[in-house]
């Protein structure tokens, strides 16, 4: 497959890069390196891929209309992995217009560049748990789930996502897969995530922040479990347009969380407990059974020992 990757510089861009090229097929990797986080661990992570043998970066924003058009002109694209997005729940709250710019914008111009390149095959696509707003997690939430009461512009904008991409295969018969991804960690991880910032200062012996602790939980999933499937998922294209979800199917509750970094760390959490905050759900837990039927998805990293891989990993780069 010669697959268009987008969010190459990203944590899961370059986890799915890897594991692309590792069953030999072409990535070619964009992303607008944007600053939400420190650029360097951005580069850094490109700079293992170009390490790699079919390979490929450009730099552009997806946002800019004609950008993916001008600059892959000659390629021949069978399949795309869109991953970029701006990510984050609390900072849709300081900046709505970058998500509806990235995560609207940037989705219909991929949809777009899809739509007239008259090669693709597939295009599989990063949505997220968050689209199902607050609501109790039950036996887990399932594709079929109503969702039309996002919590957050973020999720609103994913959301706005899977209604594009349905529009565009009914339209234009274009086969799309949209992933619903729940929590996913692990290393080469983003920094403005919780088990980042809760290593980051436990090591330090900094006190952490926990909003509402008593009621949170997420389906906290590894990123090899997520990446190992993705060669499959993309390989077959469905009949129209389907979502799945792709998480660990075990929710833990954030004092969990806490528990296994204080346990990989070493080391015990000094905390500060605050309230809820905007945007945040108190839950997340994913039903993974079509995944499971459809992909053999069957996720097999428990919470303990994917932040002990991260840590390891998170030591050496503060080196």
């Amino acid at each position: 497959m010669d697959i268009l990757l987008t969010g190459a510089a990203g944590f899961i861009g370059f986890h799915a890069a890897r594991r692309l090229l590792a069953e030999g097929h072409r990535v070619i990797g964009v992303d607008n390196l944007n600053s939400y986080y420190d650029t360097a661990l951005k580069q850094a992570r490109l700079a293992e891929l170009k390490k790699l043998d079919g390979f490929t970066f450009h730099e552009l924003d997806l946002a800019d209309q004609g950008a993916l058009e001008t600059t892959l002109k000659g390629e021949t694209i069978t399949h795309i992995l869109h991953l970029a997005a701006q990510a984050g729940v609390r900072y849709s709250l300081e900046d709505p217009h970058s998500y509806v710019r990235s995560n609207v914008m940037g989705h219909l111009n991929v949809l777009e560049y899809a739509r007239h390149a008259g090669t693709v095959e597939h295009v599989a696509y990063a949505s997220s748990s968050s689209v199902y707003g607050e609501r109790e997690p039950g036996d887990g939430f399932k594709e079929t789930d109503r969702v039309r009461e996002p919590a957050s512009l973020y999720a609103a904008t994913k959301l706005s996502g899977e209604m594009i991409s349905e529009s565009y295969a009914r339209l234009y018969d274009i086969p799309q897969t949209g992933l619903r991804f729940f929590t996913v960690y692990g290393p080469w991880g983003r920094p403005d995530m919780a088990y980042w910032i809760f290593t980051q200062k436990i090591l330090a012996g900094d006190p952490i922040t926990l909003f509402a602790p008593e009621m949170m939980q997420r389906d906290f999933t590894f990123v090899n479990d997520i990446v190992n499937v993705l060669p499959k998922i993309i390989a077959t294209p469905p009949d129209g347009h389907v979502i799945y979800n792709l998480g660990n199917s075990a929710p833990n509750r954030l004092m969990d969380l806490v528990s296994a970094v204080e346990t990989a760390c070493e080391r015990k959490a000094v905390t500060d407990i605050q309230p809820q905050q905007a945007g945040d759900v108190r839950a997340t837990f994913a039903d993974i059974s079509a995944a499971q039927r459809d992909f053999g998805f069957a996720p097999k990293i428990d919470l303990h020992d994917g932040l002990k891989r991260f840590v390891t990993w998170y030591r050496d780069w503060i080196k």
